[in-house]
């Protein structure tokens, strides 16, 4: 009995390392975690929140979501692209410039202006196996509960064939499922929550801080605003390795 309690003390800081060390992943990610808009000086309120992005590289290039600034592309609204860098409880926007697209894999990379943001690191998702366990940051719901950063935890569930999402839609419907056999690339199926406006976000590892995925879509019961109402807690994410070819030189 006694070696039985021995190697179970042993075995215990192990299994509980990434529960220590979440908090100070959360604080890195969270001086990285931007939000995605526009600023319109005659619009009220003048800044329109979107999604979200992050931080990577030489700290002035951001990764988001393509589908969240395709709207934003409109030159007759007038609108600026920029980033959304929460300050307390108001905000700083500087402006960006979009610097690459992949619509295949639904990402986008921005540059903006001014000094350097802390960078997240990307890991290697080709290692990433079904079971493990990550966090991802962002801003559901935007504006509604204000620039504040929001984490949650999920499980990578499944590593699954990729629906992506409609021009009109920013979330996974039924219509969609059926294009999950028919697709030519895997994304990370996790049984964490996210809601509109978390599309964009950094999917980490709690010990490393490490970005494995990016949220792209969640899967919605009936209407869109069951997103909100009744969440499926069912999200999606495209593989980080996806961000390093987008970021490679060209």
């Amino acid at each position: 009995m006694r070696y039985c309690l021995i190697a179970l003390l042993l075995f215990w800081p192990a299994r509980h390392a990434g529960a220590a060390d979440l908090p100070r992943a959360i604080e890195a990610a969270k001086r990285s975690v931007v939000g995605i808009g526009s600023f319109q000086k005659l619009r009220s309120p003048a800044i329109n929140f979107v999604g979200t992005g992050f931080v990577v590289g030489d700290g002035l290039s951001v990764i988001t979501a393509a589908h969240v600034i395709q709207d934003l592309q409109n030159a007759e609204r007038n609108e600026t692209l920029g980033v959304l860098i929460p300050m307390g409880e108001s905000a700083q926007f500087r402006a960006a410039s979009v610097v690459a697209i992949d619509r295949e894999h639904d990402l986008a990379q921005l540059r903006i202006a001014g000094a350097p943001l802390p960078a997240m690191q990307l890991g290697d998702s080709a290692a990433v196996a079904e079971g493990r366990a990550l966090a991802f940051t962002g801003f559901p719901l935007g504006m509604l509960l204000g620039l504040h950063h929001v984490t949650h935890r999920g499980m990578v569930s499944s590593i699954t064939p990729v629906a992506m999402p409609s021009s009109s839609s920013r979330k996974l419907d039924v219509k969609l499922v059926g294009q999950l056999q028919r697709s030519p690339y895997a994304v990370f199926q996790l049984d964490g929550t996210a809601y509109p406006g978390n599309s964009g976000s950094p999917l980490y590892d709690p010990d490393s801080g490490q970005v494995y995925g990016v949220i792209n879509m969640v899967y919605v019961k009936g209407l869109k605003e069951a997103a909100i109402a009744t969440p499926s807690g069912i999200t999606y994410a495209i593989p980080s390795n996806f961000i390093r070819e987008l970021l490679r030189p060209r």
